[in-house]
């Protein structure tokens, strides 16, 4: 049998950004022990399950430091509250949540900075020795308020390649994530301090000009790490979030900051045919503007991005929860009707969205949690399947030996090919199959109710294998 609920989004990305720069998110204290940062983490990502929540992109290099076991960046300061020093007792925080997520039947997208070598502090030192702004110091610019590491330069292209590669490689993620960490945003005043490479380039034979050299810069390297990323794992995702406005004027109407030109960040690259970079499997582009002010409109910029998905590849609009509790003081129901304008254009691929960020979530401010358990979120969802990306593994059959008695129960899946399981529930006004649960690959059984359910297995790239029906009966009640 076929379930295909229409009624609700059995279909949807429900993604969430957990930051750990600055302690935004989690951990929430750089001095905590590793036994309270691993149950805060295991705590989160409990709320995020019970909001029906399926992907989770956590920050796992925030400034060219590590949230893992890294061979090439030091352990991050924001774990151990000091640069370079490993959890004692010893843990692997990424490790973890990639279990922890995959046995909740959630994605785990490991999030990368790639060019911001520091936060908030400009200086190089008391950075780890094994740092990439000392071990390459010369390609490492104070800018602004940060470090930066130069794009143009082909030593740190390849350090960095390596690795996200190194991660891929040895960790089950779902997908690579950058944000708009591409170029850093502008400094009134000053140009980013790349003379030196780019005359290089120049003297090398170079023809292109500053701005297009920069851009070069950015493509090849998107291009470069979409390539070794399918050679690696073919079924991992790669998505970006850049800025929402390419540039100003874009829609008609539309003002404000231009990515394309101030960060080099070619935004629509890969979204069109034209375009030379290879396309990427998704664009959670940031949005973090209400619907209705003319000049930075979600339904505007939304509309326009759609425009440029020639390839039809997955958008993800990435919404400002924060914008809850700022001094812009949203109310709860513009993220509300964000959600739903996501959801009215998803025959046109924008399939689903990406909430900044989950702290909000974990504090319920304001009542955003309740709105999504009640409302928004009340049943859970499969992330939309990525057809043109390739894997090993064929369908995954539906397991055998189901049984029925108040409990409907199947063989564990032995291999590491299971995301999920998913249980529909037959709704007798609709006659649809809804979506009524989402279970991580090591359950086994789920307590339902009287019913008409189908169970289908759910393989690493979302594709569900054949279902099959299962009938739990009326129990009979006995009376006197």
């Amino acid at each position: 049998m076929d379930p295909s609920p229409s009624q609700w989004p059995a279909r949807e990305f429900r993604g969430v950004w957990v930051a750990t720069v600055a302690n935004i998110d989690w951990p929430t204290s750089r001095s905590a022990s590793s036994s309270s940062q691993q149950a805060e983490l295991v705590a989160l990502f409990d709320v995020l399950k019970d909001l029906n929540f399926n992907a989770v992109v956590l920050q796992v290099r925030p400034a060219a430091d590590a949230f893992y076991e890294s061979p090439n960046d030091p352990w991050s300061v924001y774990l151990t509250g000091h640069q370079g020093t490993a959890p004692s007792p010893y843990w692997d925080p990424l490790a973890t949540a990639v279990a922890e997520a995959h046995k909740r039947g959630m994605e785990l997208h490991a999030w990368f900075n790639p060019y911001r070598a520091r936060s908030r502090s400009s200086s190089r030192s008391g950075l780890a020795s094994k740092h990439i702004a000392n071990e390459l110091s010369r390609y490492a610019y104070a800018y602004g308020s940060n470090l930066w590491m130069d794009p143009g330069s082909e030593e740190v292209q390849t350090r960095t390649l390596n690795t996200i590669i190194d991660v891929v490689t040895r960790y089950d993620i779902d997908g690579v994530h950058f944000d708009d960490y591409f170029y850093p945003y502008p400094v009134s005043g000053q140009d980013f301090p790349d003379s030196a490479t780019y005359n290089a380039y120049r003297a090398g034979g170079g023809q292109l000009s500053r701005d297009d050299w920069r851009h070069h810069n950015i493509d090849s390297f998107v291009q470069t790490l979409s390539q070794r990323i399918k050679a690696t794992r073919p079924w991992v995702k790669f998505g970006i979030s850049p800025f929402g406005i390419w540039m100003s004027g874009h829609p008609h109407g539309v003002v404000g900051f231009s990515s394309n030109s101030a960060v080099g960040a070619r935004s629509s690259g890969g979204m069109s045919e034209t375009q030379s970079v290879k396309p990427r499997d998704r664009a959670g582009f940031w949005l973090y503007w209400k619907i209705d002010p003319p000049q930075q409109s979600f339904t505007a910029l939304s509309d326009w991005w759609i425009q440029q998905n020639s390839r039809q590849r997955h958008l993800y609009p990435g919404v400002g929860t924060y914008r809850i509790a700022d001094s812009h003081q949203w109310p709860i129901s513009e993220i509300e009707r964000q959600v739903q304008e996501t959801r009215a254009r998803a025959d046109q691929n924008d399939l689903g969205d990406i909430f900044f960020s989950a702290k909000y979530y974990k504090a319920n401010t304001r009542g955003i949690a309740d709105t999504f358990r009640t409302a928004l979120y009340n049943r859970p969802a499969i992330a939309p399947v990525m057809q043109w990306l390739q894997s090993d593994i064929t369908t995954v059959a539906v397991p055998a030996h189901v049984t029925a008695s108040g409990t409907i129960s199947w063989d564990a899946d032995s291999t590491d090919r299971l995301r999920a399981y998913a249980v529909y529930r037959l709704d007798e006004g609709s006659n649809q199959y809804l979506l009524e649960h989402l279970l991580g690959p090591e359950a086994t059984s789920v307590r339902v109710g009287p019913g008409h359910y189908a169970l289908t297995a759910v393989d690493r790239l979302g594709r569900e294998g054949r279902a099959q029906a299962v009938v739990i009966d009326t129990p009979l009640v006995q009376v006197g």
